[in-house]
């Protein structure tokens, strides 16, 4: 059982035994063990933790979650939940991005997979949304637009900005250079990071989850209740159609697809060696690809055979969905022996390594991977290669087809239990922060704003950091279109969700200071991305300040404008 499921489980047997205990008043508690009809009693640790508890009763959630009265007590509470939330999203993201392993690009991959990373999310909005009266939904309406807009921001303020400054780099380091010894001293304005044209194209297409935020604050200038409806129901169907118009978007032009599934398959590459074959600029580093061809030649006969290939491949601890070592390693001789040999010389592992780390740039000798699929002897070879190739498919098929199907259980098992556990903690986790606002005296807004996002978008933002640090065009690339694809989800999908239930459930609620700073925020950072390829170190410290102003903006709007 790995280390998350066991710590999963084992916090959930602590809230169960946490939850069985029940608070009393003082008149039924004698000494520190208390007597109680008769029978000697302990005090839980939530006794110990809530001293406040002993005065006042508090009813058990599910009937066997825990429950709190005091300010310590209730935080205690949150940071277990979100704990778990945050092994929630772990399993979701883990299953939805298995699925896109599988079945690759194409029509779930522009919809399904892409939404299914959204659960965490959604799920909570959508279950506190859902259950219970109409006065409870109105009281999460509030903490659930702070949850939407607290994640956008969250995402392209610190996330963003961690990933600008760990992928920093000197800018003027040649893309095509090896040579780091003229490495300029650090500066704000010299380092920095640069990205592709896909990047800047992404960072506009998020633009439009905007238009729905914008729609929202034609409301603040009307006073009858009719006319807010039906500017919520106008950004209800906006947001629906920029759903759909993006998910048809990527079916019909995949780039944004394959750029997402470049960014998950990045996990099963280890690091620190592919760094180390490419110089700053993210080119393939020829002279140290050489050497490695020369290390992996033991027996110094110019050549390399698949057995030397293989001490490769489980050096780089590199493999594909559904192939095992052997598999795998037939696979890349297959693509690197381009005479059909097998047997792979200097020029062969030069140009196959170049793709392989870096397939968007042109290989070592200056033409495009593409063209090398061109170079066979005959048309006799092209037809031994294609036997060859149907024989290792029909080698592979049956392991091939029960990993397959291993891994399909295992992602829906993954999603399923990720699902299970949000839907389980939703009402919880959202209540026992109302709770936590009203003891501890401060917005109900802030709690959802702040700590939520963080247990939902912690794997995100990890991932991006250690993509980052790469410090290549190709890694930050992908990681940022990843933060935009991101954001773009949250605030159409997330919005649609939270929309249609104020609507359908005629929820009084008025559009709140969040959506304006969404819109503030994000339409900034929206246009420097847009517009601009290069990004120098001191724009990260800008994207961190934007996080606090995003409070401040808050603060002034609801305290001296009268937002709700």
């Amino acid at each position: 059982m790995s280390r998350p499921a066991l710590l999963t489980i084992l916090l959930i047997l602590q809230l169960v035994h946490f939850g069985s205990s029940r608070f009393v008043r003082d008149s039924d508690l004698i000494s520190d063990g208390g007597i109680i009809d008769n029978k000697i009693t302990q005090p839980s640790i939530l006794e110990v933790v809530d001293l406040q508890a002993d005065t006042v009763t508090c009813e058990p959630i599910y009937g066997f979650l825990p429950c709190a009265t005091s300010v310590w007590g209730l935080l205690f509470l949150i940071i277990v939940y979100e704990v778990l939330l945050s092994l929630a999203d772990q399993y979701v993201s883990a299953g939805s991005d298995l699925f896109f392993e599988l079945f690759g690009t194409g029509i779930f991959g522009a919809s399904a997979f892409h939404m299914l990373g959204m659960i965490p999310q959604v799920g909570l909005v959508l279950v506190t949304g859902v259950t219970g009266s109409t006065e409870t939904a109105e009281a999460m309406a509030e903490m659930s637009m702070g949850l939407l807009a607290g994640s956008a921001i969250m995402l392209l303020t610190l996330v963003w900005g961690s990933v600008v400054a760990f992928g920093s780099h000197d800018l003027s380091v040649s893309q095509t250079s090896s040579n780091t010894e003229n490495k300029k001293s650090f500066s704000l304005t010299g380092y920095g990071v640069t990205t592709d044209v896909e990047t800047k194209a992404t960072a506009r297409i998020m633009m439009f989850s905007l238009i729905p935020f914008l729609v929202l604050q034609v409301a603040k200038m009307l006073s009858s209740s009719s006319g807010i409806r039906v500017v919520i129901l106008v950004s209800l169907l906006i947001a629906f159609a920029f759903l759909v118009i993006y998910c048809i978007y990527q079916i019909m032009q995949p780039w944004i697809q394959k750029r997402r599934l470049d960014f998950v398959m990045r996990k099963y590459v280890q690091k620190n060696l592919l760094q180390s074959l490419l110089t700053v600029g993210g080119n393939p580093n020829v002279s140290i690809i050489q050497g490695l061809f020369h290390k992996l030649d033991q027996n110094n006969n110019t050549y390399i055979s698949s057995h030397e290939l293989r001490a490769l491949i489980l050096g780089i601890q590199i493999e594909e969905v559904g192939l095992d070592d052997d598999d795998y390693a037939a696979k890349v001789m297959e693509e690197f022996d381009i005479p059909g040999d097998s047997q792979i010389v200097e020029t062969e592992f030069v140009n196959g390594i170049s793709k392989w780390i870096n397939p968007a740039k042109p290989s070592a000798n200056g033409s495009s991977h593409e063209h090398k699929w061109f170079f066979r002897r005959n048309p006799k070879d092209e037809k031994t290669k294609e036997d060859q190739k149907r024989l290792v498919a029909k080698k592979k098929k049956a392991k091939g087809a029960d990993k397959s199907w291993t891994n399909l259980v295992k992602a829906a098992y993954l999603l399923i239990l990720g699902t299970g556990i949000t839907v389980l903690l939703a009402v919880p986790l959202m209540q026992t922060m109302k709770e936590f606002s009203t003891a501890a005296s401060i917005p109900s807004f802030l709690t959802s704003y702040i700590l939520i996002p963080w247990a939902t978008n912690y794997r995100l933002a990890l991932r991006s950091v250690t993509s980052a640090r790469e410090k290549t065009d190709n890694a930050i690339s992908l990681t940022l279109s990843e933060i935009y694809n991101g954001v773009f989800m949250n605030n159409i999908m997330g919005l649609t969700i939270f929309l249609a239930l104020v609507y359908i459930r005629n929820l009084s609620w008025e559009v709140s200071a969040e959506s304006l700073v969404v819109l503030i925020i994000c339409t900034a950072m929206g246009l420097s991305t847009s517009f601009s390829r290069k990004f120098p170190f001191w724009t990260s410290i800008i994207a961190y300040i934007l996080y606090p102003v995003s409070l401040l903006l808050v603060y002034v709007l609801t305290t001296f404008f009268g937002w709700s």
